[in-house]
């Protein structure tokens, strides 16, 4: 029997059919199976939950192991009240955030609602609402794809930046499950960091409200957005935000006009600053439902750093849309959009 088509298993709904979809049950299957394929050279992708990728046309000669969801261990507690918890790579990322504040546990409730599976949160550095998965991951189990080696990796190994770690600038390899350090503080949450959640709950920045209250909050915002996976809701057949805000110098942001979004950061190199992709996007003259003539790929009707498919788009049509939008921003600004997905296959 011929593989199904990728377009069934990621949330933007394109993707050819590949070579073979393998599923991994266990840790020690995937393992042994991923191995096989990179020792058979051909091309691979482990797939999670599908949902931060854009799957070319043509992937004919693609294998595909998909990781199927393992579960969550039991915690490790220490007396300062924080605790580790070591998740399998294949457990859904919500599903996780859900099990943590069920255990009363802080520090990655701001992130409710990201799709995917943990196993691929480390390699995007995911984060959303003040939190980044990089506040909170301990180490993680690594298949390195140079050495066919196993590697415990330290959060400091991964070398994490905005939306960014050591894995996704070129080490390529597997994830077989992740710590976590979470705080046990009573069922609050950490000190907020998102004017929008304080916003929302009527709290003030740096307040700690209970962890379901941040949980429902996020979801709602993301809701709002088109970002929460929604079979009502045709704005969330996409990949979540397309394009990463960008990061610049301050001589340059303050040559844009006072009313573009700007986030002072301050790191190694000095001070640089975040500004909206969203912004930069909607001023470049794309609005909300924008789509080129013909295509069925579209600009989300609710947030325009999501690309939509309206239903029967094809991978090209999502990049051309995407090229398009990349274009515009460069031409008026000078920036050049950096999409958030990663792009698997051919696109020419």
């Amino acid at each position: 029997m011929a593989p199904q088509p990728l377009s069934e298993l990621t949330t933007i709904r394109v993707g050819g059919v590949p070579a073979e979809i393998y599923e991994a049950k266990t840790r020690d299957d995937l393992i042994e199976h991923t191995l096989g394929v990179w020792r058979s050279g051909d091309d691979w992708l482990v797939l999670g939950g599908g949902s931060n990728m854009v799957v070319a046309d043509d992937v004919s000669e693609l294998r595909v192991i998909k990781v199927a969801n393992l579960g969550i261990e039991p915690v490790r507690s220490r007396e300062d009240g924080r605790v580790v918890i070591r998740v399998q790579a294949g457990e859904n990322w919500d599903a996780f955030v859900a099990h943590t504040i069920a255990q009363g546990l802080a520090g990655v409730e701001a992130m409710s609602g990201i799709p995917g599976t943990v196993g691929a949160a480390p390699v995007q550095n995911i984060g959303a609402y003040g939190q980044e998965l990089s506040d909170c991951l301990v180490r993680l189990e690594f298949l390195d794809y140079e050495t066919h080696e196993l590697v415990i990796l330290e959060a400091k190994d991964l070398q994490f930046g905005y939306r960014d770690s050591a894995i996704k600038r070129g080490r390529p390899g597997v994830i077989t499950w992740v710590e976590f350090e979470l705080q046990d503080l009573g069922g609050l949450s950490r000190p907020l960091y998102s004017t929008q959640i304080a916003a929302d709950l009527g709290a003030q920045m740096g307040e700690q409200v209970p962890l379901m209250e941040v949980r429902n909050s996020v979801l709602k915002l993301r809701a709002n957005k088109g970002m929460v996976l929604s079979d009502s809701d045709p704005d969330s057949v996409s990949c979540g935000s397309f394009f990463t805000n960008p990061m610049v110098s301050d001589t340059f942001a303050r040559s844009l006009p006072e009313s573009a979004p700007r986030y002072e950061n301050e790191d190694d190199d000095g001070l640089t600053v975040k500004l909206s992709a969203a912004w930069l996007i909607e001023n470049a003259g794309i609005a909300k439902g924008f789509r080129i003539a013909g295509s069925k790929a579209a600009i989300s009707s609710k947030h325009t750093l999501g690309i939509v498919n309206t239903g029967g788009a094809t991978a090209a049509e999502i990049i051309q849309l995407a090229q398009f939008v990349q274009t515009q921003v460069s031409n008026k600004y000078g920036i050049n959009l950096v999409p958030e997905p990663n792009l698997i296959g051919s696109f020419d």
